[in-house]
């Protein structure tokens, strides 16, 4: 009798896992990348077009150049800013990479002494901008989505010299 039920539950495991391994795959673009936003299941990295990017995307809201014909598209999504989707494209016009910029990755990358330029070139464009005279700072935040919970990612730069000195985080309060 154990021996029965050792395998009914045996094959049930590896249903379910069968079934998770398969909705999972269907969560995924075709780079491997879980899709966090319509339309990137439809781009290749590699064989996409620039134009490809923006019919999927749409207008990017900065054109960054990187120099000898490559540029990066930046697309802030979301409601309020919660993703930064950073797209490279290759001197050939081809899609070289694309990833999301607003992780705690990308901010713990984030040094006092970095310009307020360096700051914009690798998190996108900020979700409010706002000086402290007295305190001589001017904090630029981004709302960013935290395991379930939304928070802001805060950087304060000195007023005078638009150097960053230093970050911090802040719940957003009602939720």
């Amino acid at each position: 009798m154990s021996m029965r039920f050792f395998e009914f539950t045996r094959r049930c495991a590896a249903t379910v896992g069968a079934l998770v391994a398969a909705v999972a795959m269907f969560g995924c673009d075709r780079n491997g990348n879980p899709i966090e936003e319509f339309g990137l299941d439809k781009l290749q990295k590699g064989i996409s077009t620039e134009a490809d990017v923006r019919g999927v995307m749409g207008q990017p809201d900065t054109v960054w150049d990187d120099g000898n014909g490559a540029r990066t598209l930046e697309y802030p999504k979301g409601p309020e800013g919660i993703r930064t989707w950073m797209f490279a494209i290759g001197a050939s016009g081809t899609l070289v990479d694309y990833r999301q910029v607003l992780t705690q990755e990308n901010f713990d990358t984030i040094r006092p002494g970095m310009s307020a330029d360096e700051v914009r070139r690798m998190l996108g464009r900020p979700r409010s901008v706002v000086q402290f005279v007295r305190k001589n700072e001017e904090v630029w935040d981004w709302k960013y989505r935290y395991v379930h919970e939304d928070r802001l990612f805060n950087v304060h730069f000195d007023i005078g010299t638009k150097q960053v000195v230093r970050t911090s985080f802040s719940e957003i309060s009602g939720h």
